[in-house]
């Protein structure tokens, strides 16, 4: 259950369990939810997913790069960049429940709460299937030869570079985008 190696079918079960989540909340909140608020849940959605990409850079960067035992556990990754590992669902789940849900909850409504985790979450469904397509998918389209050559630089370099996955601009806000022609310069 809390393994960062996994089998084929808890890798997959990962993926199943969001985006079941996902679809179930996306249906439950317009059907259950007080119509009065349905701009309001849909811009809290719009909120969480605008702010996962900043949410994904300062994970990868200072959490994964730089805390125990995430540090340690995220370079099993770099090691082995095709094998299935990624972060248990269980503590993923809980991570964002506490992290996104209850403080939301604590300071605006039930609905506009779980609109919000909805739309954080979609960011994160977004993020782990492209970053698992990084490793295993042969690209077809700019966009995905991109993030992969992007997150290869990732990969190849000790030198703090493209924690971005799915998108760059807070790399390059920050500074760890690579030099423009995307690669290190030789005198580095």
């Amino acid at each position: 259950m809390f393994a960062l190696e996994h089998s084929k079918a808890a890798y997959w079960a990962d993926f199943a369990i969001y985006a079941l989540a996902i679809g179930g909340t996306a249906i439950s909140l317009p059907m259950l939810g007080p119509r009065a608020q349905w701009m309001q849940m849909a811009g809290s959605a719009a909120l969480g997913l605008a702010a996962w990409p900043l949410i994904e850079y300062l994970v990868h960067r200072f959490i994964l790069h730089g805390m125990e035992p995430f540090r340690t556990w995220h370079l099993h990754h770099h090691d082995r960049p095709t094998a299935l590992i990624s972060s248990p669902t269980a503590l993923s789940a809980t991570l964002i429940a506490v992290l996104v849900f209850a403080p939301a909850a604590a300071t605006t409504t039930f609905w506009r709460a779980s609109a919000l985790t909805l739309g954080v979450v979609i960011g994160y469904f977004g993020y782990a299937v492209c970053h698992h397509s990084t490793h295993h998918w042969r690209s077809r389209g700019e966009w995905l030869k991109e993030r992969k050559r992007w997150h290869a630089i990732h990969h190849r370099a000790s030198n703090g570079l493209c924690y971005g996955v799915t998108f760059t601009l807070w790399d390059r806000v920050f500074g760890t985008a690579p030099p423009k022609s995307g690669r290190q310069s030789k005198s580095s």
